[in-house]
């Protein structure tokens, strides 16, 4: 594929959702100094450690955004997907930080990343920007202050449908794919309980426990 293939293709994509946020202007910068990136289901968005010096804008897929403790066990935070960017990456490009959260793709992905330099600029020149970064940026502390209302007030078994019910609506499938081990890691707990929990919803006719996989019924 050539490069203006390329560009051509990623501006479709980008018009398909960003245009009724972005004007034609930061859409063409956009295409022209962004840096496309397609991850595969189970590919790592950005690892703990990592510099951060691209911010990115999904344009499908879903990534999930994970905190590791120092032992590390993990919690999942929340969910970007087609429309979505990691606004606190923002925050990290900009402080010259190292990330402090792992990004896995859910599923495939695709994404444009934008130089921090210009996602900076970017503030003083298009208002829409700025609103965009300023919403997402919101959006994210919303999510990481119910993440953390959730694992000091919510019950495990609400804290498990909370989960199932979100994870259906990012795949937007209602058989999962998933293990009982999986599952676990993400609501930070043990693969014993989230069995045990799964088997109460399946005899309250709530879902069905197949092997590596969960259909999801009246939740």
């Amino acid at each position: 594929m050539n490069m203006n293939t390329d560009r051509t293709i990623v501006r479709e994509k980008l018009i398909d959702y960003y245009s009724e946020i972005f004007e034609k202007e930061l859409i063409d910068e956009i295409v022209n100094i962004g840096i496309y990136r397609s991850i595969e289901s189970g590919g790592t968005l950005i690892d703990i450690g990592d510099n951060m010096s691209h911010i990115p804008l999904i344009l499908n897929g879903a990534i999930k955004i994970i905190r590791e403790d120092k032992n590390g066990d993990e919690i999942a935070l929340y969910f970007l997907e087609k429309g979505d960017t990691c606004a606190i990456s923002f925050v990290n490009c900009l402080n010259r930080s190292k990330s402090m959260f792992r990004g896995v793709a859910e599923k495939e992905t695709e994404g444009i990343f934008i130089p921090v330099k210009k996602v900076d600029e970017w503030l003083k020149k298009y208002e829409s920007w700025r609103h965009f970064i300023i919403d997402s940026y919101h959006m994210r502390l919303i999510e990481m202050v119910e993440s953390i209302d959730s694992l000091a007030f919510m019950k495990l078994d609400n804290r498990l449908l909370k989960y199932l019910t979100d994870k259906v609506k990012i795949m937007q499938d209602h058989t999962l794919f998933i293990t009982h081990q999986e599952i676990a890691d993400d609501i930070n707990t043990s693969r014993v309980v989230v069995s045990r929990l799964l088997k109460q919803l399946e005899n309250e006719g709530k879902l069905k426990i197949r092997r590596n996989r969960i259909i999801i019924e009246n939740i």
